[in-house]
């Protein structure tokens, strides 16, 4: 198959605002592709290649080749030509890098320029991510969508998932499943605007207290250890008080999810970034743990001595978690359906020095990658998760820095968007609650994700995540969503999370509904 093929139906998805047309635009793409085809169309539609790291920024994108005058370029060989991009290491990789891209562009139409330039931009905005993927590839293999949903949670692969499913159908999807070593995607919470209106959706429900730190997932095979973020990073040398916590404990196996957090001598968790640092940092991990020790609270157990876990109620995994782990390795917990018990757990967590509480139905098996309603998150103040779209220069004292953010949402297939929306929706703007430390920060990194910029404005790749604090929704039409938010104002990047963290138009829309 060549390029062509796949950038026209990237154009024609990103045109299209409903989710099942855009499923149905890739299932057609998918149906009687070759093996090597296959995975390569969903590796270049679904975001996948991102994480190839090409290595490719704007300015290498500002001065390439004119375009072909027909399509020369296979999909499979444009997936091998990006590969090798990213092999490149070492003296001289930048014009090496360049010389390849020089290659592949000059054989590119324009239609295929313009798709590869939004591949290596991270800007397609066509919203195929690997949800809408795995949706397609259901529809084009002829499974059960949530067989694909299940292989991905496990494989975290749409391009493996894909060849699974269309060369051995749901018995090869079945095949895949929980590896250690091999971290999933951690299951993730809705929002709630109070624990009230948490406890009207789940009731019994159990309380536990939402620590401030960094989401790990340990794997532990014998002796073996391995740490992973959120966003499937290993960690695992960086946070050796993790790997002797987890070592020392009386089992054979075990994945088990939960935070780790600076504490204070108090006990009290230290500002975030204090965490975040600690955990980004390649420095020896023995000198940093001396001034910035880290602690562990697991939350969860999703595997213990050769048995999987995940599919069990989430009460019988924290029982299980119990029997295994000690009380001060342990997130505290309430099970309980009274309203008054639920608040007094929430303001006791909020004394501690916490974020809140999270909400979960002690019945609900454990969803990997996905936010449900098995957990809702309550704080004290209404936040969201988004992904800054664009900033303008500052004027005045500002002068110099980026400040004023363009502020997005994922699309996430939400119906009752305009034509031509994309993957990221824009619900307004704010430069409030930036402290200079953020302005330098903001503008040093959203200038290495830019894109184009015009007059005063820098637009970037959707990349950075920034939680945005805000006092409620209001309608909007100068929006795509209709909606925006009231006195937005930025409390700290997290640059633990990427871009498919970041909260939904239906998770925005949901606070409206029910009157934030």
């Amino acid at each position: 198959m060549q390029l062509q093929q796949v950038a026209a139906v990237s154009h024609a998805t990103a045109a299209e605002p409903a989710r099942n047309a855009k499923v149905a635009l890739l299932a057609d793409l998918l149906r009687g592709l070759d093996r090597a085809d296959l995975h390569a169309a969903v590796v270049l539609l679904s975001g996948e290649s991102r994480r190839m790291r090409v290595g490719v920024g704007p300015a290498a994108l500002r001065d390439l080749p004119a375009a072909a005058e027909r399509p020369q370029l296979g999909v499979a060989e444009t997936e091998r030509i990006l590969q090798q991009i990213a092999e490149v290491h070492g003296p001289g990789s930048q014009a090496a890098r360049q010389q390849l891209l020089t290659g592949l562009f000059s054989r590119a139409t324009a239609e295929e320029q313009g798709f590869l330039r939004g591949l290596l931009g991270g800007d397609l905005r066509q919203g195929a991510l690997d949800a809408v993927m795995g949706d397609a590839v259901a529809k084009a293999a002829g499974v059960p969508v949530a067989d694909v949903r299940r292989a991905l949670m496990f494989r975290g692969s749409a391009a493996a998932v894909a060849d699974a499913a269309m060369t051995g159908g749901s018995a090869a999807l079945r095949a895949f499943g929980l590896e250690l070593g091999r971290p999933v995607r951690p299951m993730l919470a809705a929002s709630a605007p109070d624990v009230g209106s948490a406890l009207e959706r789940v009731r019994p429900a159990a309380l536990e207290w939402k620590l401030d730190g960094i989401r790990v997932q340990v794997h532990r095979d014998g002796d073996q250890v391995g740490v992973y973020t959120r966003s499937l990073d290993d960690i695992t040398g960086r946070v050796p008080e993790v790997v002797e916590a987890v070592r020392a404990l009386p089992l054979r196996s075990a994945v088990l999810d939960g935070e780790a957090v600076a504490l204070g001598p108090d006990g009290r968790p230290r500002p975030f970034q204090v965490t975040a640092a600690r955990t980004a940092s390649r420095k020896d991990a023995a000198a940093l743990r001396e001034e910035v020790p880290l602690s562990v609270f697991f939350f969860d157990l999703l595997h213990l001595d050769g048995a999987d876990l995940l599919d069990q109620p989430a009460q019988r995994r924290v029982e299980a978690l119990a029997a295994t782990v000690p009380a001060e390795l342990r997130v505290p917990r309430l099970l309980t359906g009274d309203d008054e018990a639920a608040h007094a757990f929430f303001r006791d967590a909020l004394a501690h020095g916490h974020e809140g509480v999270v909400v979960k139905d002690p019945d609900a098996p454990y969803a990997a990658g996905r936010r449900g309603a098995g957990w809702i998150k309550v704080k004290p103040r209404h936040t969201l998760d988004l992904v800054v779209l664009a900033a303008e220069w500052g004027s005045g004292r500002r002068s110099g820095w980026l400040s004023n953010l363009h502020l997005g949402a994922r699309a996430d297939g939400a119906e009752g968007l305009p034509p031509g929306t994309g993957e990221w929706v824009m619900l307004g703007k704010t430069f409030k609650g930036l402290t200079d430390e953020i302005l330098a920060f903001q503008t040093r990194e959203l200038l290495l994700r830019e894109v184009r910029r015009d007059d005063w404005v820098v637009h970037v790749r959707p990349e950075l995540v920034v939680e945005i604090a805000f006092d409620g929704v209001q309608r909007s039409p100068r929006y795509p969503a209709g909606l925006t938010l009231r006195f937005a104002r930025v409390l700290r990047y997290r640059e633990d999370k990427g871009p498919a963290d970041a909260d939904t138009v239906a998770a925005v829309r949901e606070l409206a509904a029910e009157g934030l």
